[in-house]
């Protein structure tokens, strides 16, 4: 019963901490008496955890403000040097790696290129390998600092394997349309990554970290259900309902691209027809202007036509004429985006629908309003009146940034509290636990050490004679 309590009350004051951390890091700077509305703790509750994360080096002072009649009030934020987190784009057309502080500012950042198309599992697990090793080296950090890893894939996520302490199993990936059938990457990653055994990793679908970064931090912020749509090589889409910090928050991903806008109509990468992303992804347009007698180059990549495309569709001015073919092919895609976008609105009634993906940022200029228009014809009226169509903020760092934000998401539900080192991804090891705690800890060791060496050098006293009657 007791270790129960114990329990309790040590989850009851990460829960606390966790509440001042997400409030301070979303809605911060703010002052002590501005978070106990915040978060709906008493001022005695706020005094004890702001002093522990201020110890353990996660919130500092940001200023002072004057207060009505009162003592100015000290502003409090979320040290951006509390830690580090990594965040990794495993894309189409490349791998990136980026390092950032806590506050989401990069530190560091490096690129893989990868062949056309070219997916291969043990190549990419080398490139992330190196690209963390880059990051850490060229910005001189502590790998144990590093609060985790997040890393954003195609295809469909997966968990396996025995479920750990944290509730998390080991992730999987399905992605069909590059030839990844059940790849165990989170483990070949866990392998390869030259990072201290408690660094926490995170996978899921790249689309999906674009659309938590934009809920985050851009397009999507404020929204109750927003739909991000991730246009690459490939086409994707996620799903957000409900506020950043509300328990029930909910976000889907979504095989978006492989919804089907034609019957009969294109084969798609995927091994089926008509599918969204045989029209409106990077690929298939470049396959499509070829078809069409684009003057493309044999070996031109996914970005190259693409590129090619727009400026035969838009020259400049004084330029020649806009490319009537290119035109027609580009109109088209406006034309299947706009379906595809009304099935979304139809279906999950969102507030917001964002454009992102590096492609989707080079034809969201050029064709949004026919996009909307195309939106508003094929969904239903009412739907349409309440949801907006727009580019997405973060620009092509957006699902790096995103990928980021699963350790960070994972380190502010935890209150701050980290893996203590040694401890290991299945859970096993010493368990997690806070600056303060591990002072703590120490600090009861030494003192019983201390009172075990009294209580030896103290000789017992002889016991009482016993009295007679």
């Amino acid at each position: 019963m007791a270790e129960r309590n114990r329990r309790t009350v040590r989850d009851l004051r990460r829960g606390n901490r966790a509440r001042v951390l997400q409030r301070l890091y979303f809605d911060g700077p703010l002052s002590r008496q501005e978070l106990g509305p915040a978060t709906g703790l008493s001022s005695g509750s706020i005094s004890n955890v702001v002093a522990e994360l201020a110890a353990e080096g996660l919130l500092q002072e940001a200023g002072i403000v004057d207060s009505d009649g009162g003592r100015p009030r000290t502003l409090l934020k979320v040290a951006p040097d509390g830690g580090l987190l990594v965040g990794i784009d495993i894309g189409e057309t490349r791998v990136r790696v980026e390092l950032f502080d806590l506050s989401l500012t990069e530190l560091a950042r490096t690129e893989r290129l990868l062949a056309q198309h070219g997916y291969d599992v043990e190549r990419i697990v080398a490139h992330v390998r190196t690209g963390v090793a880059d990051v850490l080296r060229d910005a001189g950090a502590d790998p144990h600092r590093l609060l985790g890893i997040g890393v954003g894939v195609p295809g469909i996520i997966e968990r396996e394997g025995p479920q750990g302490p944290d509730g998390r199993r080991t992730a999987v990936v399905h992605g069909q349309t590059i030839g990844w059938q059940a790849v165990p990457f989170e483990q070949l990653l866990r392998e390869a990554v030259d990072v201290p055994p408690e660094v926490p990793l995170f996978i899921d679908n790249g689309a999906k970290t674009l659309g938590r970064a934009e809920m985050w931090f851009g397009g999507g912020r404020g929204a109750g259900a927003a739909a991000i749509a991730l246009i690459g090589s490939g086409v994707g889409a996620c799903v957000d309902h409900g506020d950043i910090l509300a328990e029930d928050r909910t976000s889907l991903a979504l095989e978006w691209g492989h919804t089907t806008i034609q019957l009969r109509g294109r084969r798609c990468r995927c091994g089926s027809i008509g599918c969204l992303e045989a029209y409106a992804g990077a690929e298939a347009l470049r396959e499509r202007w070829r078809e069409a007698g684009g003057p493309l180059p044999e070996d031109a990549d996914d970005e190259t036509a693409l590129a090619a495309l727009l400026a035969a569709a838009y020259p400049p001015p004084g330029g020649p004429a806009p490319d009537a073919v290119a035109l027609s092919l580009l109109d088209e895609t406006a034309e299947c985006l706009g379906a595809a976008l009304a099935d979304l609105v139809n279906l999950f009634l969102p507030e917001r629908i964002l454009l992102g993906g590096w492609a989707g940022l080079l034809l969201g200029p050029h064709l949004l309003p026919d996009i909307r228009r195309y939106a508003n014809e094929y969904a239903l009226r009412h739907a349409a009146a309440r949801t907006t169509i727009e580019m997405g903020r973060l620009g092509p760092d957006a699902v790096t940034v995103g990928a980021a934000t699963l350790p960070l998401a994972d380190f502010l539900t935890r209150g701050g509290s980290r893996p203590a080192p040694g401890a290991r991804p299945d859970g096993t090891g010493a368990p997690p636990r806070t600056a303060t705690e591990t002072v703590r800890n120490r600090s009861r060791t030494t003192a019983s050490l201390r009172r075990g060496a009294v209580e030896a050098a103290t000789p017992t006293p002889a016991p009482p004679a016993p009295v007679r009657r």
